[in-house]
């Protein structure tokens, strides 16, 4: 059907900012989100209201669709169930479902086309395999227990997809010491929040966060805070857009064999990716780096092995 129009172009609304796909293949610079919500259809079950959302997750089974519809008063939901490898348990908002925070705790998961207005923090909480986030928003994540973060994303797990999503206005909250806001987030502390492979962040526009863009740790992290068993790596971080405040947009200790391209860095920060702690086999190429950041990559020795991509500029 769009073989012939390959200059057309689709216009679709994504939280409330515009978003442009080209057929032809070209993206919007900086943060394509060009994966509009998935329709409404083949659904299990419909849910429009929290108490039958509720019900609907509590009893998710491999293969269930399960439709939220309207707005379910920033309800938080918990999803404690596995799909299977064909067979994902999906959660559809159709880019219009409004809801509080959404945690998964199980495997072959997806969630597509959720909104969520000053949600809990982190307001997708991800711990299991092969789970996917995509084309929804998360604005003005908000700390409630002191000493949290003000985190858009948080995940724990292997093959986790953060694709063509909106997360904005994640800041750091009513002063409390060590709220660190980020859009994403992982880390390494326990046996079942523990280290991450193959990730992928592709195509996600992140505006006005206080901190970081994405920072992850590995379990023998600098910060201490790690497991000390594992490894965390192969993160494809690709074709996003980053407006943070921090001294870093991108910044990896203990991930081995990043990979960080066709992304658009336009903060008043220090530098553009950071990588420190053994964060080594990186790739860095073909990225935008704006006019208010210092230098595009800060590496420590420890990181230099088997590098490819720009001199760094400085320390990580």
């Amino acid at each position: 059907m769009w073989s012939g129009l390959a200059a057309a172009i689709v216009i679709l609304l994504v939280g409330s900012y515009l978003v442009a796909n080209h057929l032809g293949g070209t993206t919007q610079s900086g943060g394509s989100a060009t994966v509009e919500a998935e329709a409404l259809t083949d659904c299990t079950v419909s849910a429009a209201d929290a108490a039958s959302a509720s019900k609907a997750l509590e009893a998710a089974k491999p293969g269930d669709r399960i439709c939220l519809n309207g707005d379910l008063g920033g309800q938080e939901l918990l999803l404690r169930a596995s799909g299977a490898d064909e067979q994902p348990i999906t959660v559809l908002g159709g880019g219009k479902a409004n809801t509080g925070q959404i945690t998964v705790r199980g495997d072959h998961v997806v969630i597509d086309g959720v909104r969520m207005t000053k949600p809990r923090s982190p307001g997708f909480m991800l711990v299991g395999n092969d789970i996917t986030v995509r084309a929804s928003v998360v604005d003005g994540p908000q700390v409630v227990k002191k000493g949290d973060d003000g985190d858009g994303i948080r995940f724990f797990g292997n093959d986790i997809k953060i694709v063509n999503n909106l997360i904005r206005n994640v800041v750091n909250l009513n002063g409390q010491k060590g709220n660190h806001a980020d859009a994403i987030q992982t880390f390494a502390t326990s046996e079942e929040e523990g280290p991450s492979q193959r990730v992928l962040v592709n195509g996600n526009r992140f505006e006005k966060i206080d901190n970081m863009c994405l920072i992850a740790e590995g379990p023998d992290s600098e910060e201490g805070d790690g497991l000390g068993e594992g490894e965390s790596g192969q993160f494809t971080v690709t074709d996003n857009y980053c407006d943070n405040g921090a001294g870093q947009a991108f910044f990896f200790d203990d991930i081995t064999g990043v990979t960080l391209t066709g992304n658009t860095v336009v903060g008043t920060i220090d530098k553009a990716f950071a990588l420190q702690n053994n964060s080594t086999g990186a790739t860095i190429r073909d990225n935008e780096v704006g006019p208010k950041v210092g230098f595009e990559v800060g590496m420590d020795d420890s990181s230099e092995e088997d590098y490819t991509g720009p001199k760094p500029g400085g320390a990580p």
